[in-house]
């Protein structure tokens, strides 16, 4: 696994050598990722009740509705502009971040700051599942073989939730996912034939990540 910059070919640390494809390449959707990375309407729903608790109050203190309401315009603002950012984070995110697949590699250009490309070869990924929503995205994670990681905080929100000790890459809120986690099943197997973890699992947006793989429906 090669950690490289940006280089001159879109989402790509180098042009691709001799013998490589490109078979897809695409970024998350932005709207799945604020919703699902940035969980968008769990911070909308804990600012609103805090700007019910807040007139609630207001009313209990005997102040009338419109003062309770005046007492609350900074709350409302402050919501606002919270839920802003995190909708401009999840647009950033979306545009700064691409994702590859060739016939050799996952190659993930990732990073608001510091932008940088993961090279991951199929040499190095054990295994794959996906979890496709109702919505049609999928999240892909990878899971790598071998002592090479990579550091949670520098993979997010491109990493799998909650795997902390082993952070697994993640391919997040894809559009058209059942397609390219065929795709990419297909690569897999194509590269390792003689690997028997090495496919794609497909899963439905309610169940969890499954343990055993099975090989994902084209």
């Amino acid at each position: 696994m090669i950690e490289a910059s940006y280089g001159p070919l879109k989402g790509m640390p180098e042009r691709l050598p001799d013998g490589e494809v490109l078979v897809w390449q695409g970024r998350p959707d932005w709207w799945s990722l604020a919703k699902r990375a940035l969980h968008l309407p769990l911070i909308a729903v804990y600012f609103g009740v805090l700007v019910i608790w807040r007139v609630a109050a207001g009313l209990a203190d005997g102040f009338a509705a419109t003062g309770s309401w005046r007492n609350t315009v900074w709350l409302v603002g402050l919501s606002f502009a919270a839920l802003c950012i995190v909708a401009m984070l999840a647009c950033l995110y979306s545009r700064t971040t691409v994702y590859s697949i060739t016939n050799r590699r996952v190659v993930m250009h990732i990073g608001l700051a510091l932008p940088v490309a993961l090279n991951l070869p199929y040499s190095k990924i054990g295994a794959a599942s996906a979890k496709v929503h109702r919505d049609g995205t999928a999240d892909i994670p990878l899971k790598l073989l071998g002592d090479g990681r990579i550091a949670y905080l520098h993979l997010w929100p491109h990493a799998r939730p909650w795997h902390l000790q082993h952070p697994e890459p993640m391919l997040r809120c894809v559009p058209d996912g059942a397609r390219v986690a065929s795709l990419l099943a297909r690569e897999l197997k194509a590269a390792q034939p003689d690997h028997a973890a090495a496919h794609v699992a497909e899963e439905k947006s309610q169940e969890r990540m499954p343990g055993p793989l099975a090989p994902a429906a084209a």
